[in-house]
Parts: structure tokens; C-alpha cells; sequence
């Protein structure tokens, strides 16, 4: 089974024909919000929003634990997480979509791993995301005439505040091409379980410095969300149908 994790600007995956709504505890705690169960486009999807209802959670108060738990216990195997970013290459200005293939954790204080003492989990996370996922992500993106750049390093930081422009110039030197808030543990706790994973990056505005001059960060996030959400929701649908 196929799950959705959403992010900022897919707090609700359109289209999805709902069966059940199921609140779920894990030995972790309770995830972002109960799973949606349902259809799309015939094939059965699991919708988790990653920030909880309504938007409520920041990214460090986000119980990846449990949102991974929940997914594995409710029998899934593949995840598609959605993930808005800030663009530092220039091939990602506002609105570009990217397929990442590496990702540096940047992150602190969150519980990053589902071990336990005496049960220490050692996993091979050399490719952080699926390839097989990943290359039926761009095979739809293709099929549905989206273009999605392959490839690049996500660079995942602590949030809630933006990067100042020195850190982003230091994420750069140390090879990231976009910056985010929700990369990691995610993506992690997801190879602990054995879950296929990978992530669709939606870059909704430049990266602290790269920017225009009078550029606001914040309204290039509200302007570029519904409509690059949309060609996210494209490469999702296309992805369903293969």
C-alpha cells in the first residue's frame, strides 16, 4: 500500500475518494493527525498530513515516530512524502519541482531512530531515498508534463525560523542544493521500518540570500504554493495510474 505524507500547502490530497478516517496510537505517541484511508484514482492511498490539522505543528514538534509507526502498522510500503523547500541552486527559483537523491540532517534534538537499548538499529542509509520510487515519480512527472528536476541534496534544518544567508551559504559549500525543515528523521525512521521512500520537493521560494533585492520570502510561499501544489497533485495522479 501507498502512502501520501503531506506537507506545507497539502494539508488535504484532492481527489482522494475518503473510505475511513482512523485515529491511531503507536507505542511512540499519537501521530500528526488520524490516517485517512481512501481511493485515487482507483488505488489505495493512506493520506497523513505532516503538520497535523490545520497546520498546527512546527517541524521540530512533529512526532515522526509515530507518523512512520502509524504507516507501517497500518500496512504500508511505499511512501511519497511532499515537502515544500528553499531553493539555493538556481535551476530550483519559486514554483520548481525536484526529485532529491541525498540528504544532509542539520536537525538536533529530535528522536531520530526507532532503537531501543539492547536493540540498536544499524541501517544502510548510504541512498537515503528509494530508487525504484524515485524513478516512477519521474516517469509521471514526464507522462504528465511536469517538469521535475532530478537529482540534488536536501538539506534539512531545525526550523521553525528561516536560515539566515551565511547558513545558507554554508549548506551550499557542503553540496545542498535546496533546504528544508522536515527531511529528517523522516526519512530515516521510514528505512528503519523497511519502507520504500521518497520525496517530491516543491522549492516555494530562494533560499535566504539568494533572493531578489525587495524579494519577499513570504509572499513567494503564498504566491507559489496553490499553483506549484497543483502540478505536485498532476505528478501524484500520474504517478497512481501506472
Amino acid at each position: 500500500m501507498l502512502a501520501v505524507i503531506g506537507g506545507t500547502g497539502l494539508g488535504q490530497l484532492e481527489g482522494l475518494v475518503h473510505e475511513r478516517q482512523e485515529p491511531v496510537s503507536t507505542p511512540w505517541g499519537k501521530p500528526s493527525a488520524p490516517l485517512e484511508f481512501g481511493y485515487y484514482h482507483d488505488r489505495p492511498v493512506v493520506f497523513l498530513p505532516r503538520h497535523g490539522d490545520q497546520h498546527r505543528l512546527a517541524p521540530h514538534e512533529i512526532n515522526y515516530r509515530a507518523n512512520i509507526e502509524a504507516l507501517y502498522q497500518a500496512g504500508v510500503q511505499e511512501i511519497v512524502a511532499v515537502a515544500a523547500v528553499g531553493g539555493i541552486d538556481p535551476r530550483l527559483p519559486p514554483g520548481a519541482l525536484a526529485l532529491p537523491e541525498q540528504i544532509i540532517d542539520y536537525t538536533w534534538g529530535r528522536e531520530q531512530s526507532f532503537s531501543r537499548p539492547g536493540d540498536v538499529i544499524h541501517i544502510d542509509f548510504t541512498r537515503p531515498y528509494s530508487d525504484a520510487l524515485r524513478q516512477q515519480l519521474l516517469k509521471a512527472a514526464d507522462e504528465a508534463g511536469v517538469k521535475l528536476v532530478e537529482g540534488g541534496v536536501y538539506g534539512a534544518t531545525q526550523g521553525p525560523r528561516l536560515e539566515t544567508a551565511a547558513e545558507v551559504d554554508r549548506l551550499e559549500r557542503d553540496g545542498c542544493t535546496m533546504v528544508g525543515m522536515t527531511g529528517m528523521p523522516e526519512a530515516a525512521l521510514a528505512r528503519e521500518r523497511g519502507l520504500d521512500y521518497a520525496c517530491l520537493a516543491l522549492s516555494v521560494n530562494h533560499a535566504a540570500g539568494r533572493a531578489q533585492p525587495g524579494e519577499s520570502i513570504h509572499d513567494s510561499i503564498e504566491a507559489t504554493l496553490e499553483e506549484g501544489m497543483a502540478r505536485v497533485r498532476s505528478v501524484l495522479t500520474a504517478f497512481m495510474e501506472n
